[in-house]
């Protein structure tokens, strides 16, 4: 990059910069012209000067320049005008002229944002283009905290400086200079005072202010140091609660907050004693203004308009002077900054950008085999990882890698996926150095998984089609009645911008997925049916349906599946019928208590459209109270709550610190138990009637959680559970019409829109007191959307929806190992390099998925090549080839050739 930040902004913004230049050298006419008019307003019809008859006149824009050797040039006469009228107009103009300078500030100061705004764009866009263009070694020196940072924060300060570094002088300086070029017009002397004084400013206080640069730079530094650490708690908060390291990372970041208070301390104290001696410097000068242009006046050597103009073009004088003095400190420290930039984001060996272009040129020949030619790996202080390892292997080959981490099989396989840099030898495709090659070429050839691939935050279905997005689908809708359309116009609008920062103009709304890359090729199903496909092999498919059971899905988002979702209902009670499991199920029944629902669903005895927002608005209006006032069903939910409250502070009284017993606790979090012991205190069991209205409601809400099968407190007779379900009649029976669509109530022929799709499935409770109910429910209902293939892929599109969070942390380990599979099978390639992906797994289902990936790659119209790094050799036997390491050589390699019209198999093995 660019050492020096004005030549980068000079570079990038040349042709901006010059016509701002012109319009600020454009605008010193009119700030010029503001400065002379109260002269002559004072002068002329203020003080009568030339107005000596009652019927005198003056001439208004009278243009008539002096020029030297020739003298006065006539270009206007002007129009003359008596006292009054002139005082008016010339106040007229002088109010034009301000409107004129406001209108000229506002130009220049918005196209110099615009201009700041879009070299920030483009810097940012260089500064994450040369991360993905890092060699992979240069990411072990980098933490991700302290690299956001710089991207998002350090260079933003550097965008807006841009739009100053050349205008800001110039206006300045321009305002300054004909500020003093005015006053020394009106008087020599008084003219000699104002550059003095401006002079000792310009010269002593950036001299001062030098400390602050230099406070500035550790500033940003130990700023730096402390978002990297905070990444670093972040990223390791698992192992600081397990070795109870807590506290000392309190300590370290007390300590770093400590000495980034000192710097911010001293660079206040020294900012505003400059700021003082500023402020002193400026007020000084209208003190000699007042006492020596009030002298020169009485002796008659000024008038009063010349020292009225000349105090007022010095007020505007030591405005541009501070901001000139500011700019210049801003200079350097942008320097300093735009340096720390650079460095942080120069490496050796940078990717060729050519490598990463989207339209690469095809390369010649099959690409095959992939031959590993005396590949030797080495650490960073030179340690040999690997050591002149060489063997090919051809499209339709399977081979296992065999040998633990210290042996050498898992570098391999991260040289292969472009995660190691070679030390000394090759790997090429068909006869090319894989590194020469774009990666639109390699990137597409090869698959690379790995056990800790990175999920992004986004759905499970963007992580799984993320390796189908090499480049933009083609722009469709060119037409001319497109062009016309406001989405068209602001996407014209976007590249113009793009292109201007220096971005590419890709379309990220466009489709970015090549069908032709999708594997198994997509069908009358589309790319779902592909991504169902992957999904049964990789496992993912049982995950996946329990995501999309567990959603929300709107009637509209999958057309007909409130139908669909009532067959199944049907249809699923009929199995259970069939199969003698019709107990597994409570159904909802208006007529009768549900014992695995909780007293409030069973009192609502429907959905809340809006969850607990619609529950609080019924609950808070009086028809409520009075529906539950009917029987003493109050006092009883009022009993039942405080004896439910009483058990609980019982049982969990003591145990703040026990995380393994407070699980449990599911009513109530563990911060409210106190508050709960207090209530306990001041209210008695049967005190409903003198309790306050907030204790009340608190212990009214709590019974309505009480499950009895869950809990099993006792505290649910059958006289309450018969008041229960007559005021569940009487609530949807009479209830207001504004209340009405807050529930929508369960009926058996009906969607309920806000249920997730299982509860609308089930129409009724799991009965908990059956075991594995929950898994033979599961299953039930896979196989009866099996039998539907149209609702069953609608399913899964819904459960791909499924929000991973950020790293895929809603997933759990084994999940997240099997979508990098299906992020890998999902595309098309010639070569799959599986780098122990399934680490941790147990070895039987290692075994099953090993089995169920080689045979679904195998099954493809061109079946592609498999190296399967192993750390269980047990499970070598599924493929054809086995190349064992040992101490970073290949000890033995054996296997039967795999004849599919490729070169012969050619096995360098080197001596271990």
């Amino acid at each position: 990059m660019e050492p020096s930040i004005f030549r980068y902004i000079w570079a990038n913004t040349r042709r901006e910069q010059v016509v701002i230049l012109l319009i600020v050298l454009v605008s010193m006419i009119p700030y010029y012209l503001a400065f002379d008019l109260p002269k002559q307003i004072v002068n002329g019809p203020i003080q009568g000067s030339g107005f000596e008859g009652p019927s005198a006149t003056q001439p208004f824009l009278r243009i008539a320049p002096e020029i030297p050797w020739i003298g006065e040039v006539v270009i206007s006469p002007g129009i003359p005008l008596e006292r009054l009228p002139l005082l008016m107009a010339l106040s007229l103009a002088f109010l034009s002229l301000v409107i004129i300078n406001g209108a000229f500030k506002f130009v220049i100061n918005t196209y110099k944002g615009r201009m700041g705004e879009r070299l920030l764009r483009r810097i940012r866009f260089e500064l994450v283009d040369r991360i993905l263009r890092f060699p992979p070694q240069r990411f072990r020196q980098l933490k991700a905290g302290e690299v956001s940072s710089m991207v998002k924060d350090e260079v933003e300060p550097i965008g807006g400086f841009s739009g100053d570094a050349f205008v800001q002088p110039a206006l300045l300086g321009g305002q300054a200079l004909t500020a003093l070029v005015f006053i020394f017009m009106q008087h020599f002397w008084l003219g000699c005072v104002a550059c003095g004084m401006a002079m000792v400013q310009v010269a002593i206080i950036p001299r001062m202010r030098r400390r602050l640069i230099v406070l500035g730079r550790e500033r940003q530094l130990t700023a730096r140091e402390l978002a990297g650490r905070v990444a670093d708690i972040v990223e390791g908060i698992s192992t600081i609660h397990a070795n109870d390291t807590t506290n000392w990372e309190r300590a370290d970041i007390s300590h770093r907050l400590g000495r980034i208070f000192r710097i911010r301390y001293d660079i206040y104290q020294w900012k505003f004693f400059v700021k003082w001696l500023n402020n002193f410097l400026a007020q000084l000068t209208p003190f000699l203004f007042y006492s020596i242009g009030g002298y020169l006046t009485i002796r008659g050597s000024l008038d009063v308009g010349q020292l009225v103009a000349v105090i007022n073009a010095y007020k505007e004088l030591p405005g541009p002077l501070k901001e000139l003095i500011d700019w210049d400190l801003a200079r350097q420290d942008m320097q300093v900054k735009y340096e720390q930039v650079v460095e942080q984001f120069e490496a050796e060996e940078m990717i060729d950008p050519a490598r990463h272009a989207p339209d690469a040129p095809a390369v010649e020949g099959a690409l095959a085999p992939l031959a590993v030619r005396g590949l030797t790996v080495t650490t960073d202080v030179g340690t040999a990882l690997i050591e002149d390892v060489s063997f090919e292997i051809a499209p339709g080959e399977t081979a296992a890698l065999v040998g633990g981490t210290a042996d050498g099989a898992p570098v391999l396989g991260e040289v292969l996926g472009g995660m190691q840099r070679i030390a000394h030898g090759h790997v090429q495709l068909g006869g090319h150095d894989i590194e020469m090659l774009p990666e639109a070429v390699t990137g597409r050839m090869l698959s690379y998984v790995t056990a800790s691939g990175y999920l992004f935050s986004g759905t499970l279905l963007d992580n799984i089609t993320y390796g189908l997005r090499h480049r933009p689908g083609p722009d469709d809708g060119a037409d001319e009645r497109s062009r016309r359309d406001p989405a068209r116009r602001s996407r014209a609008w976007e590249r113009r911008e793009a292109l201007r920062a220096g971005n590419p103009d890709f379309d990220i709304e466009t489709d970015w997925i090549d069908p032709a890359s999708v594997q198994p090729p997509p069908g009358d199903e589309g790319l779902i049916g592909s991504v169902a496909e992957v999904l049964r092999v990789t496992g993912l498919d049982s995950d996946v349906f329990d995501f999309a059971m567990r959603s929300v899905i709107p009637a509209d988002r999958i057309p007909g599946i409130d139908a669909h979702a009532l067959t199944l209902r049907r249809a699923f009670y009929e199995r259970l019928t069939d199969r003698g499991l019709g107990h597994l199920v409570l159904r909802f029944d208006p007529e009768h208590y549900n014992s695995e629902a909780t007293i409030g669903e069973n009192l609502f005895f429907g959905v809340p459209d809006g969850g607990l927002a619609a529950i609080r608005t019924v609950v808070q209006h009086p028809f409520f109270r009075e529906i539950i006032a009917i029987n003493g069903l109050a006092e009883e939910l009022f009993a039942l709550g405080w004896q439910f409250a009483s058990l609980t502070v019982d049982m969990f009284r003591g145990l703040e610190d026990n995380p393994d017993l407070l699980q449990w606790l599911t009513y109530m979090s563990p911060e409210e138990l106190p508050m709960y012991e207090q209530l306990l205190a001041r209210v008695d069991r049967g005190s409903f009637i003198v309790a306050q209205n907030d204790d009340r409601r608190t212990l009214i809400k709590l019974a309505f959680s009480y499950v009895e099968p869950r809990y099993r407190f006792g505290l649910l007779t059958e006289e309450l559970r018969g008041k229960i379900i007559a005021a569940r009649h009487r609530l949807h029976r009479k209830m207001p019409p504004e209340l009405q669509p807050l529930i929508q109530p369960y009926e058996p022929d009906t969607y309920l829109v806000s249920a997730s799709l299982q509860e609308n499935i089930l129409f009724g409770k799991v009965n908990q007191r059956v075991g594995n109910a929950d898994a033979k429910l599961r299953e039930i209902g896979r196989e009866l959307l099996r039998e539907n293939r149209d609702l069953h892929l609608s399913v899964l599109e819904v459960g791909l929806m499924h929000q991973i969070g950020p790293g895929g942390r809603r997933l759990g380990s084994l999940q997240r190992q099997r979508v990098g599979l299906a992020r890998a099978l999902v595309r098309r390639s010639k070569y799959y390099v599986m780098n122990e992906p399934l680490a941790g797994a147990d070895a039987a289902l290692q075994d099953r998925l090993i089995e169920k990936i080689l045979a679904f790659l195998g099954d493809q119209p061109e079946p592609p090549a498999v190296l399967w790094v192993l750390a269980n050799a047990q499970l070598a036997h599924h493929f054809g080839r086995r190349i064992e390491f040992s101490q970073g050589r290949v000890r033995s390699s054996a296997g039967d050739h795999v004849d599919d019209g490729h070169s012969p198999l050619r096995t360098f093995d080197a001596a271990s």
